[in-house]
């Protein structure tokens, strides 16, 4: 048993991850910013607290009790990634003990067969380019870091990643999308919640980006 934060516990991912982590043993604390709104649908066995993944100190507090810390966040502009990225690196530099960081990413962030980036395709959908800017921002960011925190970047598909069924059956990948026999890359955000608490029991993928599809 672990115990696990979930920044953006509110959102769609993180919802899911909360759920799929309280529903495997662990001990969960859901941080959102508004918990009196935002924590209605999530399990009742979960704390539920006021948390930001942008704030060093909402971090500091709730660093010191976690096994993991996930990141989960969306809704802002670009810069919310890599300030989030920024104050998690910041808060845990020299913390004792301190928690994992599982960063569920961008999924534009990964490679063509070529090696470019997918963001900076030409036909990429302008509309996710400055959140994949972002979220690419902070991969960056995790990458050059030298300070002895732990993290992992997660993943989801680039474009075809919805809401749908757990199935708990997935493939990884490293820097290039997980595709099917016909070419797609697949997700649901039940199994990318699957995903991620795999990625906390296992560690399979410390200080790395991974990602996966069925």
């Amino acid at each position: 048993m672990s115990d696990v934060v979930v920044f953006g516990a509110a959102g769609t991912a993180g919802s899911r991850i909360v759920s799929e982590a309280y529903n495997r043993g662990h001990r969960v604390v859901a941080a959102v910013r508004r918990p009196e709104a935002d924590a209605s649908y999530l399990p009742a066995g979960v704390r539920v607290v006021t948390g930001d993944a942008t704030s060093e100190r909402s971090v500091r507090e709730l660093a010191p009790e976690a096994d993991a810390l996930v990141v989960a966040i969306g809704g802002g502009d670009r810069t919310l990634w890599p300030d989030a990225a920024r104050t998690l690196l910041a808060a845990l530099r020299g913390m004792p003990a301190a928690p994992r960081v599982i960063h569920v990413g961008g999924g534009a962030t990964l490679l063509n067969p070529a090696g470019d980036r997918l963001l900076d395709d030409p036909e990429f959908p302008d509309e996710y380019r400055d959140a994949a800017l972002g979220q690419a921002e902070a991969l960056d960011l995790y990458r050059a870091s030298a300070d002895g925190v732990t993290w992992t970047y997660v993943c989801p598909p680039p474009l075809e990643f919805h809401p749908g069924e757990r199935t708990g059956q997935y493939r990884t990948g490293t820097d290039q999308p997980v595709t099917d026999a016909q070419g797609r890359s697949v997700l649901s955000y039940e199994d990318l919640a699957v995903v991620v608490v795999d990625e906390i029991e296992n560690g399979r993928f410390p200080n790395m980006r991974f990602t996966a599809g069925y």
